[in-house]
């Protein structure tokens, strides 16, 4: 590709700290296929729960918001919108509707007009559904921005499973290979894959815009099943960024964090497990699940 930014072009002089104000979009768009039963929005789903898993108090998309830095927060919405908007009134949130679910790459672009209105240096891009990310996780992610023009919250699994892994040369990552790939990798090149992609970013502002536009002019074809027909879609991938800046000489860091404080909900099993995690929080017990 031809590269936006000069590879040679100096870095600014800007320091970046975990104390800083800090530009948030925070995407809240999906319905979450697989929680059986559920039919809202999959980030107002309880911390807390109630009389079921799926009744209670505490939304993770306000825990979510309550652990973001200060500064201008954009709330990326579809499913649901509405009722996501009624959750999080008085939060000084900017609602961005999403006008198809394209992708993590099409929930960024759906923000385009508030990236481009706020001046904050750097930006946060997190989930809805990640609450137990710590502030200070957060915050780590943004102080690195004064070393690399991108950053991404990495962990190391006990399981692969099937997730998306960094691939690195020394201290920078080169891109995100996703399961379909790198499962036919050679063992030894499976063996280097050490660290899985969390989908939480921090980013700085012109770097990220610059890259957006080429980004919007880059889908992927993709096959889903919708009922019994399977119908191709255009659906945009936030993580093109990352090989796309790596491969026109921009830096691509990583800071990594335990397993259980990147965990999503996305199943009936993990709202259950991030309940529990977010009660022993509470309560000050430590310890592993």
């Amino acid at each position: 590709m031809n590269p936006t930014r000069s590879p040679q072009s100096p870095r600014p002089a800007r320091r970046f700290s975990g104390d800083s104000a800090a530009a948030a979009v925070v995407f809240a768009a999906g319905k979450g296929t697989r929680m059986v039963g559920y039919q809202g929005n999959k980030t107002l789903l309880p911390l807390i729960p109630g009389g079921s898993p799926y009744n209670g108090e505490r939304p993770l998309l306000l825990e979510v918001l309550s652990n973001l830095p200060p500064g201008p927060k954009g709330i990326v919405v579809h499913h649901c919108a509405r009722q996501v908007k009624e959750a999080t009134a008085g939060q000084g949130a900017v609602y961005l509707f999403q006008p198809s679910t394209n992708g993590t790459g099409g929930a960024l672009l759906s923000a385009r007009p508030f990236l481009e209105k706020v001046r904050e240096d750097s930006v946060l891009i997190t989930m809805g559904d990640v609450p137990l990310i710590r502030s200070r996780t957060y915050g780590e992610l943004l102080t690195r921005l004064d070393r690399h023009e991108m950053m991404i919250l990495a962990f190391e699994p006990r399981d692969r499973a099937q997730y998306g892994m960094l691939e690195m040369e020394e201290d920078r990552v080169t891109g995100i290979v996703e399961w379909k790939y790198w499962h036919a990798f050679p063992p030894d090149r499976q063996a280097a894959l050490r660290y899985c992609n969390a989908g939480v970013y921090a980013v700085r502002r012109p770097v990220l815009l610059d890259y957006m536009s080429i980004l919007a002019t880059r889908p992927h074809r993709v096959q889903k099943q919708r009922g019994t027909e399977w119908v191709t879609i255009e659906e945009f991938f936030l993580t093109d960024l990352v090989e796309w800046m790596s491969r026109d000489g921009l830096s691509v860091g990583w800071v990594t964090a335990p397993e259980e404080e990147v965990c999503g909900v996305d199943t009936p099993e993990s709202l259950r497990f991030v309940q529990e995690q977010y009660a022993r929080r509470k309560s000050g017990d430590s310890g592993r699940c």
